[in-house]
């Protein structure tokens, strides 16, 4: 007879029957069903491995070392199981059988890598269903083994040497599967490892992006893409160290956009940095090569860094980007013309240092932009004296204002032609300096309004000029008026009309009595605020001068928006008179229109009695100037007025001044 898997094999002599005797040892039979449980397991574990293979190669590797794992434990649980049979039949493997056996090895390693796709959210729950397949699967092989048909009786001898070769066989056969598991543990290691790895590059990549972003943002300026300061600041250190190495020189080269202000506040902020983007690009195709340094220090300033080897390589580059930044720029719809100021210092000429070749560079800047801007100027040594003094002045006369000491008015008469005495003063500051004198305004007031102190200097003028009309009002001349100059920069404070307002209001003087005088530019810096604030000026009434016109805008459109009440005519207009006709006509034109836009008119400068008849022969209201005194302290003032109001007003010579067109 022939059972499935095994052949038994015996004769018998007389009726040609065959007798099996035999049985299975238990302890074999579980030796058996524990190696086919435990190939099970090695198996599902390669097939793990094999799903979580990144690469395909390696999955068709570890699906062949599962089907090899299950085969091996398949052969040998039959193996043990024929010797745990208990028979004195010869026992052996058919090859069909055993063929049949692989294809079941086969079957299950593609039931098992099935059941690697179902995974459950409960990972303990996924592991008891593998380990409860494996013993059904090894239950499985093993009852294939175990039928075999009819028994037949026969003779049979112990088997008691079976239980070394099961044994041998056995442990060798759990060696190669917890080989295979040892690799899966391995291998599973290694692939965490290699995770691992790849996490920490990918940390170390993001903080390397990380680093380079903030290199970014703490060296360029995120608006031009360019150095900023402090990128600027590391380069020109490397660079210093490179040029006294090489003995090479070294130029530092300071811009600043001429009235850059007035874009912003005219289109606004965006159309702004869509200038300085566009005002970038052309500086840096301005320059040479890319070893040129372009940086931007923040609002309209630029700083370039450049090798040279003669002082006038920087001019030519300085004046490329001068005409570079005169080409037309398409912006909101308008065409723009930019100029700049440039200032220029060179190492080692006029430092060795950054911090001093910057503040040189700067201070050429500084020269440019104060001889009308659109320049460019090289640092000399004189401009740090002048900086110094610059610096000394601006110290001594803050503590001037803080002390109350040093400072004091001199007052100017203002001469009434047609009621032939003085009407009002005008107010003008001195400075007693400590070590340089008397000062006049024209030697610090540009200071104060470099340095933030002049608005404390216009309100200082104000309230003294206000007390000393009421002294003099104490005297006897209750009907003079004082004008007092007010900076550009003070009209651009909102308080400036309460300051007005407390000033008389303190000393007693009527409003009407004060005359406020602004220039041309001062007014035009920013028309719309500007003409709001000396509404409330005039609502107080207070009377409102343009001072020097004839030198800014000369524009008819402001005279009619601002609530003006006088025009003062600069002093260039009549220091030629009479010899200039043509300065002449100028001033009678001025004349006539003042008083065609119902202005009375103030002219400055009178030295000479030509002058004085010729003012007066063309209707000018007020005189100013040398002709009937110089600006005098107050204790000076009573005995100056009582001479001008004494003094007969010379008759004017109609046929002195004739008018000819030329």
């Amino acid at each position: 007879m022939e059972s499935p898997g095994l052949q038994l094999l015996a004769e018998s002599a007389e009726n040609g029957q065959l007798l099996l005797i035999g049985g299975y040892n238990p302890y074999l039979l579980f030796l058996a069903w524990l190696v086919a449980c435990t190939a099970c397991v090695a198996t599902l574990n390669l097939l793990d491995r094999a799903a979580n293979a990144e690469k395909t190669a390696a999955r068709t590797i570890w699906r062949w070392i599962a089907v090899a794992c299950l085969t091996i434990g398949i052969w040998a649980m039959h193996s043990i199981c024929i010797l745990a049979f208990d028979s004195p039949l010869e026992a052996r493997y058919g090859v069909v059988i055993a063929l049949g056996s692989l294809l079941i090895a086969l079957i299950i390693v593609q039931t098992l890598d099935n059941t690697t796709a179902w995974r459950p959210n409960s990972r303990l729950l996924h592991q008891l269903f593998k380990y409860a397949l494996c013993m059904l699967a090894a239950g499985g092989l093993l009852s294939t083994h175990l039928l075999i048909g009819n028994t037949l009786a026969g003779n049979s001898d112990a088997a008691s040497n079976n239980w070394q070769p099961a044994l041998v066989l056995a442990v060798i056969t759990l060696l190669l599967i917890g080989s295979c598991i040892s690799a899966t543990i391995v291998d599973k290691k290694l692939q965490l490892k290699e995770h691992d790895l790849r996490r920490v590059n990918a940390l170390l990549s993001q903080l390397d992006q990380a680093r380079a972003s903030l290199q970014q943002v703490a060296h360029y300026d995120p608006l031009t893409n360019l150095i900023n300061r402090r990128g600027f600041n590391q380069l020109f250190a490397e660079k210093l160290i490179d040029c006294a190495t090489r003995n090479t020189r070294l130029a530092v080269m300071f811009l600043d956009i001429d009235h850059f202000k007035r874009i912003n506040d005219s289109l606004g902020h965006d159309a702004g940095d869509e200038l300085l983007k566009t005002i970038a690009t052309r500086i840096k195709l301005a320059t040479r090569s890319h070893d040129d340094v372009v940086a931007r220090f923040g609002g309209d300033e630029f700083c370039i860094l450049f090798s040279l080897s003669q002082r006038d390589e920087a001019q030519g580059m300085a004046q490329r980007i001068m005409l570079k930044l005169k080409e037309p720029i398409e912006l909101s719809g308008r065409q723009m013309v930019m100029t700049t100021s440039i200032g220029i210092s060179v190492y080692p000429d006029d430092g060795t240092t950054s911090a001093e070749l910057l503040k040189h560079a700067d201070l050429a800047l500084y020269q440019s932009k104060g001889s009308g801007r659109n320049n460019l100027n090289f640092f000399s040594p004189s401009l740090k004296t002048r900086a110094s003094l610059e610096l000394q002045i601006e110290e001594e006369l803050r503590n001037a204002l803080n002390e109350d000491k040093g400072l004091s008015l001199h007052y100017q008469p203002i001469f009434d032609l047609k009621s032939g005495r003085v009407a009002k003063l005008e107010a003008l500051i001195r400075w007693q300096h400590p070590e340089h004198g008397l000062l006049g305004p024209d030697r610090f007031i540009s200071i104060a309004e470099a340095n933030g102190l002049i608005a404390r200097l216009d309100h200082w003028v104000l309230r003294k000029a206000c007390h000393d009309l009421a002294a003099l009002s104490r005297l006897g001349w209750q009907h003079l008026g004082i004008a007092v100059n007010c900076s550009a920069l003070n009209l651009v404070r909102v308080e400036l009309a309460d300051e007005i307002e407390n000033a008389l209001r303190t000393s007693g003087v009527a409003a009407h009595r004060l005359e406020l005088e602004v220039t041309e530019n001062a007014l035009m810096c920013n028309l719309s605020s500007t003409s709001q604030l000396l509404r409330q000026i005039r609502a107080l009434g207070v009377s409102l001068s343009i001072d020097d016109f004839g030198t800014g805008y000369s524009s008819l459109a402001y005279l009619k928006r601002l609530p003006l009440n006088t025009l003062k005519i600069d002093r260039t207009f009549i220091q030629d008179i009479p010899a200039s006709s043509q300065d002449m006509e100028i001033v009678q034109a001025i004349i006539l229109m003042a008083h065609t836009l119902h202005l009375q008119v103030v002219t400055e400068g009178v030295e000479t009695i030509q002058q004085f008849e010729f003012l007066n022969q063309f209707g000018c209201d007020f005189i100013q100037g040398y002709l009937l005194s110089r600006p005098v302290p107050f204790e000076a003032l009573p005995e100056i007025l009582q001479q001008l109001d004494k003094r007969p007003v010379p008759a004017p010579d109609h046929a002195t001044f004739v008018l000819t067109n030329q």
